[in-house]
């Protein structure tokens, strides 16, 4: 029999120590150029054989006030939220605000077989959608065996 007790106590420490770690270490983003959680907007990003598709949920936003860029396969959504409280801010105390307001830039990297000059954009119900043409170099093709 071993000298040494471990209590109950610190395996349950140890399991709230590992959530606390997993809390904090959790959300690191899987790109350097990535931003960290909470940022604005929020985006998913999904591909098929054919296009890269970025999701950007932005509502709230006036779609002509949107700048959309790709630079050296740096995407670039850039644009400006007002707040949706009509009162001016002289007159009005809010209590809790969790919307954001105001103006927001979010970079994205794109895989390099990303063609720029293939890109449409379009915002509807809220979400931005981008999609972006795959290069003809890297979309799977079949070859015939002679």
């Amino acid at each position: 029999m071993s000298d040494l007790y471990f209590g109950t106590e610190l395996f349950s420490e140890l399991d709230r120590l590992q959530r606390q770690m997993s809390t904090l270490f959790g959300g690191f983003p899987s790109s350097l150029r990535s931003s960290r959680l909470g940022t604005f907007p929020p985006i998913n990003i999904g591909a098929t054989d054919d296009t890269i598709e970025i999701v950007a949920f932005a509502p709230g936003i006036d779609a002509t006030k949107l700048d959309i860029s790709i630079d050296k396969g740096l995407l670039t959504i850039a644009g400006e939220r007002t707040s949706s409280l009509r009162h001016s801010a002289e007159s009005r105390r809010a209590y809790a605000q969790e919307r954001f307001a105001g103006s927001f830039r979010r970079a994205v990297e794109l895989p390099q077989h990303a063609d720029p000059d293939k890109v449409q954009a379009r915002y509807v119900d809220g979400c931005l959608l981008i999609s972006i043409g795959k290069r003809e170099a890297s979309k799977p093709r079949a070859i015939t065996v002679e």
